[in-house]
C-alpha cells in the first residue's frame, strides 16, 4: 500500500487526533490533581534569611521563636513584618481552637499571620454568639447533616426566608397583609437575583480529630449550616496517623474552601498590594 494513499493518510490523521486528545486529557488530569496550581506565591527570601540567622525574639512577649510567635500571632524580630504579604479574603474567618491543641503545631496561626484583618482565633470554651446570624454563617465540619460548598447559597437563602416568615407570622395582622409582606421580602430561590451568596463568615475547628467532638457538640454551634469538603485530600506532611487522607489540616481546609468559593476566572483573591500564600 502506498504511503500517499487516501486510506493511509486518513488513518494517520485519526492516530494524530487520538494522540492529541490523549495528551490533552493527561494534561487536564495532572492539572486537576495539583491543588495548588493557582496559588500565588510570594518570595521566600525573607524566611530563608531568618532560617540562616536562627531563632529570634518576639517583639510582644519576648519569647524565642523561629519565623513567628505562635502565642502572639506576629512575625519575630528577624522577619520584618513589611516583608510578609497580607492576604485580602472575601469573607471573615473564625477559628475555634481546642485548649489542648499545641500552639506550635497549629496551622490556624498561619492564616492569622497572613490575613490578620480577616481571621480571628478563639480558644475554646470561648465562642462568639452566632444565633442571630445563622443565615450568614457556616461551619466547616463533616457529618451526616453537612452539605457541599456549591449548595451554601441555596440553604442560606432558605434560612433568610424562614426568618422573615417567623417575623411576619403575627396573628393580629390580617392574612392578606402578611401575604403581601412576604411577597415583598421573599424572592424565588431560582431567581438570579437571589443567587448571590449571603455568606459573610465561615467557622473552622482547630484541633486533633479525636478532640473535635467537644467543640462540635457545643450548643453555641448547633443549628449552624454545616459544610463538608468532600473531594479534597491532605498534602500536609504531619498527617494524623490512623485517619483517612480526606481529614485536612486547618490551613488546608481554609485554602480549599476559599478556592472553591472564588470565581473561576480569578487567579487568586489578592489585589495588587497583596499576595496569597496560604
Amino acid at each position: 500500500m502506498s504511503l500517499n494513499s487516501p486510506i493511509f493518510l486518513k488513518r494517520s490523521e485519526e492516530n494524530n487526533s487520538k494522540f492529541v486528545e490523549t495528551k490533552q486529557s493527561q494534561s487536564t488530569s495532572i492539572a486537576s490533581e495539583d491543588p495548588l496550581q493557582n496559588l500565588c506565591l510570594a518570595s521566600q527570601e525573607v524566611l530563608q534569611k531568618a532560617q540562616q540567622s536562627g531563632r529570634s525574639k518576639c517583639l510582644k512577649c519576648g519569647g524565642s521563636r523561629m519565623f513567628y510567635c505562635y502565642t502572639c500571632y506576629v512575625p519575630v524580630e528577624n522577619v520584618p513584618i513589611e516583608q510578609i504579604p497580607l492576604v485580602k479574603l472575601p469573607l471573615k474567618i473564625d477559628i475555634i481552637k481546642h485548649p489542648n491543641e499545641t500552639d506550635g503545631k497549629s496551622t490556624a496561626i498561619h492564616a492569622k499571620l497572613l490575613a490578620p484583618e480577616f481571621v480571628n482565633i478563639y480558644t475554646y470554651p470561648c465562642i462568639p454568639e452566632y444565633e442571630e446570624k445563622d443565615h450568614e454563617v457556616a461551619l466547616v465540619f463533616p457529618g451526616p447533616q453537612s452539605i457541599s460548598i456549591k449548595d451554601i447559597s441555596f440553604h442560606l437563602q432558605k434560612r433568610i426566608q424562614n426568618n422573615v416568615r417567623g417575623k411576619n407570622d403575627d396573628p393580629d395582622k390580617p392574612s392578606f397583609k402578611r401575604k403581601r409582606t412576604e411577597e415583598q421580602q421573599f424572592c424565588d430561590l431560582n431567581d438570579s437575583k437571589c443567587k448571590g451568596t449571603p455568606l459573610k463568615k465561615i467557622i473552622f475547628i482547630d484541633s486533633t480529630w479525636n478532640q473535635t467532638n467537644k467543640i462540635f457538640t457545643d450548643e453555641r454551634l448547633q443549628g449552624l449550616l454545616q459544610v463538608e469538603l468532600k473531594t479534597r485530600k491532605t498534602c500536609f506532611w504531619r498527617h494524623q496517623k490512623g485517619k483517612p487522607d480526606t481529614f485536612l489540616s486547618t490551613i488546608e481546609a481554609i485554602y480549599y474552601f476559599l478556592e472553591a468559593q472564588k470565581p473561576a476566572e480569578e487567579a487568586c483573591f489578592s489585589d495588587d498590594t497583596t499576595a496569597e500564600t496560604i
